[in-house]
C-alpha cells in the first residue's frame, strides 16, 4: 500500500519540476569574434533560429566581427550571401528591430578603435563585462562562441 503513495508522489514531483522547467526562459549569448562573413551570416541565422523557437538571445561582437556593428561597415558586413542574399549586418539589424535582439560590441573595440558609440549603427550599444560575465554564466544560459 506504500508503494503507490511514493508512486503518486514522484509523480506529483515530476509533474512540478516539468512545469518548473517548461516556465523558465532559454537564454541564449551569442559571442561572434570571427572575420569570415559567412560565419559571421551563420552565426546570425542560428541565433535568429534560437529565437524563433523561443529562445531570448543576445549577441556580443568582437575583433573583427564587431565591424558589423559600424554605420561605415565594409562591404564583408552588408554584401548579400547565397542562398537568400543576406548580409551579416543587414540579418542582424532585422533582429534587433524584429525581435529585440540586444546585441553589444566587447568592451575594449571601440576604444581599440580610438572611437565613441557614435559610430555604431542604432541598437547597438558598448557592452559591460560585468554585466556580459553574469549572462554568460547565468543559470539556463547557453554560449555560441563563432
Amino acid at each position: 500500500m506504500r508503494l503507490p503513495k511514493i508512486l503518486t508522489a514522484s509523480a506529483l514531483a515530476l509533474g512540478l519540476a516539468t512545469t518548473a522547467q517548461a516556465q523558465d526562459v532559454n537564454k541564449l549569448v551569442t559571442i561572434l569574434t570571427a572575420p569570415e562573413p559567412q560565419t559571421q551570416l551563420m552565426a546570425m541565422v542560428l541565433t535568429m533560429n534560437a529565437m524563433a523557437a523561443g529562445a531570448e538571445a543576445e549577441l556580443m561582437l568582437c575583433g573583427p566581427a564587431g565591424d558589423i556593428a559600424l554605420k561605415d561597415a565594409p562591404a564583408s558586413a552588408t554584401d548579400g550571401q547565397p542562398p537568400k542574399d543576406a548580409s551579416p549586418q543587414g540579418m542582424m539589424q532585422t533582429m534587433i528591430e524584429k525581435n529585440g535582439l540586444k546585441v553589444q560590441v566587447c568592451a575594449i573595440y571601440l576604444p581599440g578603435m580610438g572611437a565613441d558609440a557614435s559610430v555604431l549603427v542604432e541598437g547597438v550599444t558598448a557592452a559591460a563585462p560585468d554585466a556580459m560575465g553574469a549572462a554568460i554564466v547565468a543559470p539556463g544560459t547557453s554560449v555560441m562562441s563563432f
